[in-house]
């Protein structure tokens, strides 16, 4: 098969990452049309109801200005949070940036390299850890900020029904979805071509540098998923104590102030700090695949198509998933209560069946039809030998890793969705006693473990024996491909969480309660 010329993955990459950006920004400008502002019609209100008397619009309108003020009050406390962390942050990106510059520029150069290599090295190494930690920083406050933006919007449309508000709720965790992957790809991208104008025909120094890319995002997602998901699961639990069990008051009720706290938690645990770490697991599996690349047969000869297969995986993943997104929320969106779940589950699946032809035919196109691949040697004195990897061999891993990454999706949906067994058992457990509950929910979650160990296992045996190390960073960029698909129903749960406490403590009633407990469950 023919061979792709040098201007496609330079043109398509950097297309497909603006293009997400953009659909990001349309998505969050439809979710913006619902409108938090109350009293716009004196017999007509947002949601479409006729009003007979003017007291019930009156009554409506304070429903809507409630929800308008938790909401301020949870994007406020969101803030607070995530700005008080970023400082914590900026001292840390700076004692590394700083380390990270010493340590590389102060290396005994090898054979072949000078002292100005190395603090060249170095240098640009502390750039590209200070990128990929910013770009983190972006991709979770913007994530935050979307949520905070929907939650109230979500709540208001449960109103007109199960449809407009799954619509709301998918639409904006799609928004953050689109925009880490695509600015994530993007700077990613520039980043290379940058460095390479400064490295020359050096490219194995360009990808051993564009590593800190990686390095600045994990960091950043350690202080994002840590410290957000402690601070989540405090207020939760916090909230539950003093409500529940103290006060005996229903959850999310407004008398209880714990309960703003909960809902902030949401956002900067379940929402930025889960931004932050995919973005850091991006960043990380598509340097470790550019720097493999880079000392094979691919770098040495430098085959700049081939080289770019790992961003082109995501790239075309960018496109895959917002033919998928559209599916959701415009062509056959969830109208009923019990096609909640299975509208998400199809966004996985359509993703995943979709990308396995376009893998195959990025592996074709991309890639020679062989290529060696340095690989450490089994002979004693011997630092490596070489493997000929064929091109479609990189289209297996890239499938183990996406097909692997559905199938742990489904057994988790298995495990923790109330509609199968395992979650009914344990609530059943609850008739004998808390203790008993707790022994057969913690057992269920080592059981629920048994299914993904082995999908790894195989994934990560069958990449390394067909392409090695390549071949696993290839797999794990395969598991991330559908990356805005799940990111988009990631978010999607923290943002109905929310809209189903502002439905409580601005007194939707009921039967808007169920509606927005349905779509988080």
């Amino acid at each position: 098969m023919m061979i792709v010329p040098d201007i496609v993955p330079t043109v398509v990459i950097p297309v497909s990452a603006v293009l997400a950006i953009i659909f990001g920004a349309w998505l969050w400008k439809r979710v913006s049309a619902i409108s938090l502002t109350p009293g716009q019609s004196v017999f007509r209100s947002q949601n479409g109801r006729e009003y007979l008397l003017e007291e019930e619009q009156r009554g409506d309108d304070e429903v809507v200005q409630k929800a308008a003020d938790i909401q301020e009050a949870i994007s406020e406390g969101s803030n607070s949070f995530l700005f008080t962390e970023y400082r914590y942050m900026g001292v840390f990106m700076v004692i590394m940036a700083v380390l990270i510059f010493a340590l590389l520029g102060s290396i005994t150069p090898e054979e072949g390299r000078t002292r100005s290599d190395e603090v060249r090295n170095g240098l640009f190494s502390t750039i590209a850890f200070v990128l990929g930690a910013i770009t983190s920083i972006l991709s979770g406050y913007v994530g935050m900020k979307i949520a905070t933006y929907a939650n109230a919007r979500t709540a208001l449309e449960a109103r007109k029904g199960i449809a407009p508000a799954f619509m709301c709720a998918f639409r904006s965790g799609a928004v953050m979805g689109f925009m880490l992957a695509g600015f994530g790809l993007l700077n990613l991208f520039i980043a290379i071509v940058v460095f390479q104008k400064a490295y020359g025909d050096d490219w194995k120094g360009v990808f051993e540098a564009i590593t800190g890319y990686g390095l600045g995002g994990s960091s950043i997602a350690l202080f994002g998923r840590v410290g957000g998901g402690i601070y989540t699961k405090a207020a939760d639990v916090g909230a539950d104590l003093v409500g529940k069990v103290e006060k005996d008051i229903p959850e999310d009720d407004p008398r209880n102030p714990a309960v703003i706290a909960d809902n902030v938690g949401d956002n900067v645990g379940d929402i930025a700090g889960m931004g932050a770490d995919l973005f850091g697991s991006f960043a990380e599996s598509t340097c470790a695949a550019l720097v493999v690349a880079a000392v094979s047969e691919l770098g040495t000869n430098h085959n700049w198509q081939a080289m770019m297969f790992p961003l082109m995986v995501s790239a075309c993943g960018i496109i895959v998933c917002m033919v998928t997104t559209l599916i959701a929320t415009d062509f056959k969106p969830a109208k009923q209560i019990s096609e909640i779940e299975h509208t998400l589950k199809m966004q996985l699946i359509i993703s995943t069946v979709i990308m396995t032809p376009v893998a195959l035919g990025l592996a074709l196109t991309s890639l020679p039809e062989t290529f060696l691949l340095p690989v450490p040697s089994r002979t004693p004195g011997q630092e490596y030998d070489y493997k000929t990897v064929k091109n479609w061999y990189m289209f297996v891993c890239v499938a183990a890793g996406l097909w692997g990454g559905l199938a742990i999706g489904l057994q988790t949906e298995y495990f923790t969705s109330n509609r199968y067994r395992p979650v009914q058992d344990v609530a059943d457990a609850c008739r004998t006693g808390p203790a008993t509950d707790i022994i057969f929910g913690l057992a269920l979650g080592y059981k629920s473990c048994i299914i993904p160990t082995f999908v790894m296992a195989i994934t990560i045996y069958t990449a390394n024996s067909l392409a090695g190390m390549f071949g696993i960073a290839c797999a794990a960029l395969g598991m991330l491909a559908t990356l805005s698909t799940g990111l988009a129903i990631d978010a999607y749960g923290p943002i109905s969480d929310n809209a189903g406490g502002i439905a409580e403590m601005a007194g939707m009633g009921e039967d808007i309660r169920e509606r927005t407990d349905a779509l988080d469950a």
